[in-house]
């Protein structure tokens, strides 16, 4: 399968440049994936799509101020850093600009209160920094740093808490799972209330989600290691539902990563890496139901969401959601990928 098979044409004015005033105002469309039959909906019509007993899934990650701009001790560059991992007690995987002024030994200051020392080279822009500072770390990042909006935002986001979930509590992430954006606490609540059990896990997103594919063909992409979380609460709540055998709808692709990589005959509580890559001819384990963002063309999110229903009925949607000129990408309106 080429990664070609992927690709479509988005007209530039699509991409959501900022969000919406209420969350739940966006467009919702509503795709039945075995049949590829489409409703056009709003995000807060989800609820009615819900039955008592369902159980959704929500990625409770939170979003750092991880991208950090900074100079070049002795040249003074300028070099923009972005957190993606901590791999130990102040050691990070990032993604750096421009990586090739950056080799092992080099030190990156922010300010007079944040250093960070290159300690590791991997290839695509990715070094390993030790950060060096005497007072909290996040405190620092608070007030050195910005929120890592992707590149095809170009305004100015005057709230940042609109790149954050409502229910965002485990800082780590370098980018927001965008799926939950549409959630606020009435429509949460309307869920409990009408029986539908939330469940929350933590996957920290990371290069492996946003990463473009660069090969031709898609077995020959390889993700990159993100890191999940689940409480031993939340097992228990998914085994039952698994023995129950009620439906499991993932909000978001990072939900779907962490429950599919996590499933082995059972669910099981602890932190745990995956470098889950989902495309086309994947069977899933125990998600049913998807609800998701309008993703960019050729990458493994896209792939991800044909795996659930097939490629025909996501390029099908896609190209009636350009039609009905649906909002794309991060802040744009949702899809809900739903059985019968």
């Amino acid at each position: 399968m080429k990664v070609e098979d992927f690709n479509f044409e988005l007209p530039v004015e699509l991409i959501a440049q900022s969000p919406m005033e209420k969350r739940d105002y966006s467009k919702l469309l509503v795709m039945d994936k075995k049949t590829g039959d489409i409703e056009h909906k709003h995000f807060y019509d989800i609820v009615d799509y819900l039955n008592e007993g369902d159980v959704l899934v929500l990625n409770e990650t939170k979003v750092l101020p991880a991208r950090l701009f900074g100079s070049k001790k002795d040249t003074n560059a300028h070099i923009e850093i972005l957190l993606l991992k901590e791999i130990s007690k102040d050691k990070w995987e990032t993604l750096v600009k421009p990586a090739k002024r950056i080799k092992v030994g080099d030190e990156v200051t922010f300010g007079d209160k944040l250093i960070a020392k290159c300690i590791g080279y991997e290839g695509e822009g990715i070094r390993i920094f030790e950060l060096i500072y005497n007072d909290i770390l996040i405190e620092i990042l608070e007030e050195l740093g910005t929120m890592p909006l992707p590149p095809y935002i170009t305004e100015r986001l005057n709230d940042k808490d609109r790149y954050q979930t409502v229910y965002a509590k485990e800082l780590g992430s370098a980018a927001a799972p965008t799926a939950g954006l549409h959630f606020t606490k009435e429509i949460l609540e309307k869920i409990k209330v009408k029986g539908i059990k939330i469940i929350p896990v933590t996957l920290h997103v990371g290069l492996g989600t946003f990463r473009p594919v660069s090969v031709d063909a898609i077995e020959d992409h390889k993700m990159h290691s993100e890191t999940y979380h689940i409480t031993s609460d939340s097992a228990k709540a998914l085994n039952e539902a698994v023995d129950n055998k009620k439906k499991i709808i993932a909000v978001g692709t990072t939900s779907i990563r962490t429950l599919e990589s996590n499933y082995n005959n059972g669910f099981h509580a602890g932190v745990f890496d995956t470098s889950i890559f989902i495309y086309p001819g994947y069977k899933f384990k125990v998600v049913d139901e998807l609800i998701t963002n309008f993703h960019l063309p050729k990458s493994s999110l896209i792939m991800l969401v044909s795996a659930l229903s097939s490629k025909e009925n996501i390029m099908n949607a896609y190209h009636e959601a350009i039609k009905n000129k649906y909002r794309f990408f991060s802040f744009g309106d949702a899809m809900y990928i739903k059985m019968k």
